[in-house]
């Protein structure tokens, strides 16, 4: 149950998203929004809704499919795009291998992740879109926390974290040149309890895969990744059968699962509240390097 003293604070950050979705259906001519199946996508789309509703949503979906995600978020995905009638573009990661554009990774530590930069960008080329909405929160990871609402990219879908523009009395400024585009964050000033909290406040439909569940899990340099055929086993490794839930949602191979018995909503905020550790402490890409996130954002990442 989402206290009273709360309620206010989140239909304030719930106002501010919904203002910033507006903002981008004037400002830009061909909007998309990144949806991934995880918890904060889905708000986006849930936001989408109310901003625009009794119209239908002005912008299409678009997931950049690794086609190594969780069976379980692919069965949401088509749901939940089902259930707000808008429309799903699929961006796809084997397809830019098919085509040459990207190398995968061999090994132990493979990853489709990185690989989805020049998926989604080239899918933004194609489709001509000329901003991005994403779901990023800046209490996630230091990277993110240097971004602005309307963040901007150039030509080559780059970031330069030291070139942003300030936004002051909520004014947005879209004004780009041809081929540069924009990523937007409605949920900037969210924290990962907020969104779990307007998740419960709504009672707004999540993957199963958030909530406890058996599964099998090898232990990797600190992480406990699902056990599936993208995740290869050596002999050294530990592999084991424990009580789990996602705390992000990704690539099957980087998307580190946590021990936990929360089996409903209210059990997730509360271990939330008691968790010392960022949700993307269990994200095996972060780990690639001090500097992985900001490293994969200026390449043009989410």
């Amino acid at each position: 149950m989402v206290q009273r003293y709360y309620i206010t604070h989140l239909r304030e950050l719930e106002s501010e998203a919904v203002f910033v979705l507006r903002e981008v259906a004037a400002q830009f001519e061909n909007p998309v929004l990144l949806f991934s199946g995880g918890k904060d996508s889905i708000v986006l789309g849930w936001l989408s809704r109310k901003a625009f509703f009794p119209a239908r949503i002005p912008y299409p979906f678009m997931h950049v499919d690794t086609g190594h995600n969780f069976p379980e978020t692919i069965e949401y995905r088509d749901n939940f795009i089902e259930q707000l009638e808008a429309r799903l573009i699929v961006a796809s990661v084997q397809e830019s291998i098919d085509k040459g554009r990207v190398v995968e990774e061999t090994g132990k530590y493979a990853s489709r992740n990185v690989l989805q930069t020049t998926t989604l960008l080239d899918a933004i080329e194609e489709h001509k879109f000329d901003a991005a909405i994403g779901g990023a929160r800046r209490d996630e990871e230091k990277a993110r926390a240097k971004e602005r609402f309307f963040s901007h990219r150039d030509e080559f879908g780059q970031w330069d974290p030291k070139n942003q523009r300030p936004e002051l009395w909520n004014i947005f400024n879209g004004r780009k040149n041809m081929g540069e585009h924009f990523r937007v964050f409605p949920l900037s000033n969210w924290t990962e309890m907020d969104v779990w909290q307007y998740i419960a406040l709504e009672n707004i439909p999540i993957p199963n895969i958030y909530f406890s569940h058996t599964r099998k899990v090898v232990h990797r340099d600190d992480v406990m990744l699902a056990l599936s055929p993208y995740v290869q086993v050596d002999d050294d490794d530990r592999v084991e059968e424990l009580v789990v839930r996602c705390r992000t949602v990704g690539d099957m191979t980087c998307t580190g699962v946590v021990a936990s018995r929360a089996s409903t909503v209210e059990d997730i905020i509360q271990e939330v509240a008691a968790s010392r550790i960022t949700e993307r402490g269990g994200r095996f890409d972060d780990k690639r390097s001090d500097t992985a996130m900001e490293d994969r954002k200026i390449n043009g990442y989410f």
